[in-house]
């Protein structure tokens, strides 16, 4: 009989965030209290993405480090975009990455123009030689206060960041992708149960719901698997950067069934997953991390 070890509980670590609030976007993950864990001392790889070359939008911080950090510890090198005023960010990411022996290629941008999306996959296939994964990952919300108060530059800003850039990047992406390559979008729990402070959010997160299914099909043929993970409340430098109440940001999470908010680190198994060849036969399909918010 073998020794195994138990699981650790689920439900820790519980508790409150200290109250906080990032006045704008982007959020640094520097000025969060605590520190989101992306997997910097648990991640263990397991060859599971060796020769892979990925890109990552929103790579510098929250789920998008989590992601770069797990993948380059798989064997991919890896690309990432991000905001200009997220270097630092992107520098700690980078060294992540080159520390698990991978290259990591930085690409500052603003997904909001479409020559931008362009450039982006552009670089990073020639800098990497090539790209088998892409994760649109880059995300915008802000808290609204009643329809009313909707501005159309807010309303064009959310939608160019979470649902345009996603379709130009994989516009861009998809002539040079080989058969056996993923593209794995980030929706969100605000697909299915949207909020009404996040309701520009939730659009583009219940549109992209619909591209995964509808893109799975067209590039099913060719060999390319399109999925989708959908977070639930995350903690990352979106949340004290969105513009929600203090006790919000204090209780983040805890109205889900485990009664907390998940890490970073607890959303890259997921994308690792997809990205495998242990996901060979599943396409078209969005996996809920999201501590059981979907169905309590």
């Amino acid at each position: 009989m073998t020794d195994t070890q138990p699981q650790d509980d689920p439900r820790e670590p519980a508790g409150t965030f200290p109250e906080q609030e990032q006045a704008t976007q982007p959020g640094l993950t520097g000025d969060m209290e605590p520190t989101p864990d992306h997997g910097e001392t648990s991640w263990v790889g397991r060859d599971r993405l060796t020769g892979n070359k990925a890109l990552i939008t929103g790579g510098d911080s929250g789920i998008g480090r989590a992601v770069a950090i797990a993948y380059a510890r798989e064997g991919a090198d890896v690309a990432i975009v991000y905001l200009p005023e997220e270097e630092e960010d992107a520098q700690t990411t980078e060294r992540f990455v080159r520390e698990a022996g991978r290259q990591c290629v930085l690409i500052p941008a603003d997904l909001t123009d479409e020559q931008a999306c362009i450039d982006a996959v552009a670089t990073a296939r020639e800098k990497l030689g090539g790209l088998d994964i892409l994760i649109p990952n880059a995300a915008y919300q802000k808290q609204r206060e009643g329809i009313e108060n909707l501005q159309a530059s807010e309303i064009e800003r959310t939608f160019h960041t979470n649902l345009v850039s996603t379709m130009l990047l994989a516009r861009e992406a998809v002539p040079h992708m080989p058969a056996g390559a993923s593209i794995i979008v980030t929706t969100s729990i605000q697909a299915s149960d949207p909020s009404p402070g996040l309701l520009d959010y939730a659009m583009t997160k219940a549109a992209l719901v619909a591209f995964t299914q509808a893109l799975a099909q067209e590039l099913g043929p060719k060999g390319i698997r399109v999925n989708a993970v959908a977070p639930g409340p995350i903690w990352t430098p979106l949340i004290p950067a969105t513009g929600f109440p203090a006790d919000k940001v204090k209780e983040f999470g805890s109205e889900t069934p485990l009664g907390r908010a998940g890490q970073p680190v607890e959303l890259a198994g997921a994308y690792v997953y997809l990205a495998s060849d242990e996901a060979s036969y599943v396409t078209g399909q969005t996996i809920y991390v999201d501590g059981g918010q979907s169905v309590g």
